[in-house]
């Protein structure tokens, strides 16, 4: 059953991993300036899951804390050795761990729903049929 399987992130060498059971609560794109820095492409996808369904993380992790241009403050985890961003903490939503979508490096993991901050997304980005594209955050 979808609700048992557990899936692991990792960072680009391995040493940095966490598991969840479950499927994504949902996942988003973002196209925000912040995102663009911390992966170094045109827009983050992340893919949010309950704390719950965390069921562990492995290796050392270092963290960077900011505030979203939400107002939100975000914790992130990221591995001193090869720099990758795994997951954060969105402490405006508190209960729920946020994973970068590249690090469970699986094809088939499900695709955003919606895409956010698209004010500042390229002219060539589009949000994918079906997806919800909000011109700022959702709320």
């Amino acid at each position: 059953m979808a609700e048992d399987r557990v899936r692991e992130a990792g960072c680009a060498c391995g040493q940095l991993r966490i598991r969840v059971r479950g499927e994504p609560d949902y996942v988003s794109s973002c196209a925000c300036q912040q995102c663009q820095r911390r992966t170094g492409s045109p827009f983050g996808v992340t893919a949010f899951f309950l704390d719950e369904q965390v069921v562990g993380h492995a290796g050392e992790a270092r963290q960077f804390r900011r505030t979203a241009e939400s107002g939100d403050d975000l914790t992130f985890r990221f591995c001193p050795e090869c720099g990758s961003t795994v997951w954060w903490e969105p402490h405006g939503r508190p209960g729920r761990t946020c994973i970068a979508w590249g690090t469970f490096a699986d094809p088939a993991f499900p695709p955003p729903q919606r895409l956010i901050w698209a004010d500042y997304k390229a002219p060539w980005v589009q949000a994918l049929p079906g997806a919800s594209e909000f011109p700022r955050g959702p709320n």
